[in-house]
């Protein structure tokens, strides 16, 4: 790819811009996985790979590293496949086009792929290089991190044979994370009948140019819900004009912010006016409240066809209700972190068939109980209208170890490169390091990696400079750990 091809370091970008050409939607990872297991063989590199896809390689200390602790560099090799509504694009087919924007590199209207991408080349690039300083080195790459963190969920407790593991999946050069969060889905699904529509008008009434954005780490940026907004809309529609909801739809992934959401309604003609004249006051209203975090929110309402079938009006009149009740966002901050969200929950997603209404929802927490009690919030809030509600399995959080060698060594070895200490922190994302450290409880863990903006969504772009920097750290700290 000619956008990628001056970009330094040369090897990870290489690697990079063959990952962008293989499909690896979360579930869907068969092809990149047999691709790095290839890499492996042709390199004559010890490669294992597991029933879910999970591929780990092995390569030998260089000469007077025989010594040196085991690490293992660790990624997650499937990426989140979001695209803006008028991008036509198969992430199960087509290729990522890469598009240099000033210091950035980003996508044409969809996800980039850098997280974790990156983190796969740059251990790719470990793996492929014979001029680098290190002790015996494995590379872990992960399946199905965005949708579940099952691939670090099933590893065995037998694969690793390091002491140390360096997590490439942080999004901010310049700190190090030794804590995340742990997180539970919770989905939902509301049974409906149907009636026929009677005469009136019809409208499509949509929500969208909201960034998105991680579900974790933005959850404390002031960005707008979709599917919030949306109901908001509706709500005040069935409330003053008498509308009937025929479909609504919005958001996709549980850990992604929904940016879009659509409704299709019929309301009386007497109404029609009265209707459009709403969503245009309270699209000025939100576009006010949202200004400062969301300067492309848009609220459209316009003439659609004439649907044949309603959602019964007690389902209707339940769902509105409890979609503008249920909680989003935030629910507590961290007492003993300053500016750490401690529990939340995300509104992630609202789809339809032709029986029931299915809403996907996230929960979030470094504490324990208090991710469990978000999932019963969450629970009994769509209970109070008869809905059926599960949880997932979910996933731990990761303990801080403050006090371990390799982030000593990895603070110190930054400091003396880079001229000023690191940010040391923990994060409301869910981290792999969690299930790792769960299977093996004496690994000393650090996370980080070069600076990525709008992650989850097509913004999702990375800063050039921050790939050579976190590149020449990696080496660095290796070096330094003998």
């Amino acid at each position: 790819m000619k956008e990628l091809e001056n970009l330094k370091p040369a090897k990870v970008w290489q690697f990079f811009g063959e990952l962008m050409q293989i499909p690896r939607p979360s579930k869907h990872e068969a092809q990149v996985s047999a691709y790095l297991q290839k890499f492996g063989h042709d390199r004559g590199l010890e490669t294992l790979s597991d029933e879910l896809g999970n591929v780990l390689i092995r390569k030998p200390a260089t000469r007077g590293y025989e010594n040196s602790p085991s690490v293992c560099v660790q990624a997650h090799m499937d990426m989140v496949c979001e695209k803006n509504a008028d991008k036509k694009f198969d992430f199960m087919k087509d290729a990522i086009q890469p598009v240099l924007d000033g210091e950035w590199l980003t996508a044409d209207g969809t996800t980039l792929g850098a997280d974790d991408g990156i983190g796969v080349a740059a251990a790719m690039a470990l793996l492929d290089s014979d001029d680098i300083e290190h002790g015996p080195l494995e590379a872990l790459f992960t399946v199905d991190e965005e949708t579940g963190l099952t691939g670090a969920a099933g590893l065995s407790t037998e694969w690793l044979q390091s002491s140390m593991l360096l997590n490439f999946d942080d999004e901010d050069e310049g700190e190090f994370c030794i804590g995340c969060a742990g997180g539970v889905d919770t989905t939902v699904a509301i049974p409906y009948n149907t009636e026929y529509a009677s005469m009136g008008k019809a409208y499509c009434i949509k929500v969208s140019g909201l960034k998105g954005g991680h579900s974790g780490d933005d959850i404390n940026k002031g960005l707008a819900c979709a599917i919030k907004l949306l109901a908001r809309l509706i709500w005040n529609g069935a409330e003053q004009c008498g509308i009937r909801l025929s479909k609504i739809e919005g958001g996709n992934l549980r850990n992604a912010i929904a940016r879009e959401a659509y409704a299709v309604v019929v309301v009386p003609s007497a109404k029609a006016g009265d209707l459009e004249g709403l969503v245009k006051e309270l699209g000025e209203n939100m576009a006010f409240e949202f200004r400062s975090t969301e300067p492309g929110l848009s609220v459209s309402i316009q003439s659609t066809e004439m649907p044949r079938l309603l959602i019964d009006s007690d389902t209707q009149n339940k769902l509105l209700n409890v979609l503008l009740a249920v909680a989003h966002g935030v629910l507590s901050m961290s007492r003993e972190l300053p500016g750490l969200v401690e529990t939340s929950t995300n509104l992630a997603s609202i789809k339809m068939d032709d029986k029931e209404i299915h809403i996907a929802t996230s929960q979030r927490s470094s504490v324990e109980s208090a991710k469990l009690a978000a999932a019963q919030k969450i629970e009994a809030t769509f209970r109070l209208v008869g809905a059926r509600v599960t949880h997932g399995d979910g996933y731990p959080g990761w303990t801080p170890n403050p006090d371990s060698r390799l982030l000593k060594v990895s603070v110190e070895t930054y400091q003396r490169m880079f001229g000023h200490e690191p940010v040391v922190r923990a994060i409301h994302a869910g981290l792999e390091c969690g299930l790792i450290g769960e299977k093996y409880p004496q690994m000393q863990m650090v996370s980080y990696g070069p600076t990525l903006r709008g992650v989850h969504s097509p913004d999702e772009r990375i800063e050039i400079k921050t790939v050579q920097m976190f590149w020449d750290l990696t080496l660095e700290i290796l070096k330094s750990l003998k």
